[in-house]
């Protein structure tokens, strides 16, 4: 185990024991494959599995391993109407698990996450069964301000132009406190507690994920 190792762990080991004084279960993994590997532990076998969109999920693999799993996938990018696109959601509020990174998440274990729609906040607060997150360690910050920041400034921005967004975080690359109709930013939430315990599962990724 390298200093850098070392560290990502230790921080990780802080921030599972303040998430647990908020009823969230966190865990620590030094790769995605390990990652992998507790996640479809957890998931099991012939679950309805849903997901937001999500960079993090994508780069370390873990819908390509549901997706030859035996578990029941709601595949977010097969609806194309405003009808399935409704119905891809009321699907994914009474799935088994829905899975999602998150923004940002502070050594106190508070998670920090900003959306334009708000179908991934809404199901993270209320709706499936559980619900796992699979963080990378650059995504922690010290605080609730600094993780705003940091989403509004870096990670908008980034998925702005992936996604080809005109908003000022686009243009500019910073943001611009927009309410225009691209708008990414439309739902800040704060994750401070879960009132059902064990239901919201964190796994920490000692690697560099997502944006």
């Amino acid at each position: 185990m390298n200093p850098k190792q070392q560290a990502y762990e230790t921080l990780a080991n802080t921030i599972i024991k303040n998430l647990s004084k908020r009823n969230i279960e966190g865990f620590y993994c030094a790769d995605s494959r390990s990652a992998i590997s507790l996640a479809m532990n957890i998931i099991g076998k012939n679950s309805t599995v849903s997901f937001g969109g999500s960079s993090t999920l994508k780069e370390t693999g873990l819908i390509d391993v549901l997706k030859n799993s035996s578990n029941h996938i709601i595949d977010p990018f097969f609806a194309k109407t405003k009808e399935e696109k409704r119905q891809f959601y009321i699907n994914c509020i009474t799935s088994d698990y829905f899975l999602m990174s998150s923004n940002a998440i502070t050594i106190d274990g508070e998670l920090i996450n900003i959306d334009g729609n708000g179908n991934r906040v809404a199901c993270l607060i209320h709706g499936p069964e559980h619900v796992i997150l699979l963080v990378g360690m650059n995504k922690v910050v010290p605080d609730v301000n600094t993780g705003i920041s940091r989403v509004q400034n870096t990670a908008a921005s980034i998925n702005a132009v992936s996604l080809n967004k005109k908003t000022p975080c686009n243009l500019n690359g910073h943001c611009g406190n927009c309410h225009g109709e691209d708008c990414m930013c439309c739902q800040v939430v704060i994750t401070r507690h879960s009132r059902h315990i064990g239901r919201i599962k964190v796994i920490l990724i000692g690697e560099t994920l997502g944006f």
